[in-house]
């Protein structure tokens, strides 16, 4: 098998690469990635000494590729399926790739800082991403009024990006209860088959996360109707 991808099932960018993955049936190798362990930390260290995941590693092409939004480009050029998640129209790419951005540093940055004060109980504070989160949904609120997808008219690696953010940084700040074209939106992304295949295979580490506790209950058993 050409591709191995170095991950962790809990991992927000992660989930994004897997969204990708899965959208377009791409096979792969699985590499779980403890960090806490030395040997799997010095493992991924030998591929990008950065040391973060998500890692493909594309064996055909002797190629080592970090970074999310860099992976979900190469597949899509590469190892092209179904579901083009970058459009080959230089105006609809940078739309895709601007939203792509707007969920990683505007969503992702401010989730995973609150997230890192309660794993360190560092007690910081944390009014200004709590703030980013807030901006952000309105933002999003008001794009999707008139919108199914995020940055076009087709399933993008912008909403590949979405699905992981929003999940997480809804049990930090939750969705106002009148924004409902963004909840709308997240209900969409729920309801995409790959990624509620990385829900499935995320479900079984949802307790390591340290605010499970507000993890919708939607999200914790499998639904067998």
């Amino acid at each position: 098998m050409s591709l191995t991808l170095y991950y962790h099932p809990l991992a927000s960018f992660c989930h994004k690469v897997l969204i990708a993955l899965y959208e377009n049936g791409t096979e792969f190798e699985r590499r779980i990635i403890d960090l806490a362990d030395a040997a799997d930390s010095a493992e991924l260290q030998a591929l990008w000494p950065i040391g973060k995941f998500p890692i493909i590693r594309d064996h055909a092409h002797q190629r080592n590729l970090p970074e999310s939004s860099i992976i979900i480009e190469y597949l899509d050029r590469l190892y092209p399926g179904e579901h083009r998640l970058v459009p080959d129209d230089w105006d609809s790419a940078l739309e895709v790739r601007l939203w792509d951005r707007f969920f990683d540093h505007y969503v992702q940055v401010p989730m995973q800082q609150i997230v890192s004060d309660r794993l360190h109980a560092t007690n910081g504070d944390l009014t200004r991403e709590r703030s980013t989160l807030k901006t952000a949904y309105a933002m999003l609120e008001r794009r999707m009024a008139a919108r199914i997808w995020v940055a076009g008219p087709a399933f993008s690696m912008a909403d590949c990006a979405a699905a992981p953010a929003l999940f997480y940084a809804s049990t930090l700040v939750p969705f106002p209860d009148d924004y409902q074209h963004l909840s709308a939106y997240f209900d969409r992304l729920v309801q995409r088959p790959s990624f509620q295949r990385v829900i499935d295979e995320a479900r079984p580490w949802f307790s390591f996360y340290p605010f499970a506790d507000a993890i919708e209950q939607r999200f914790l058993a499998p639904d067998n109707t």
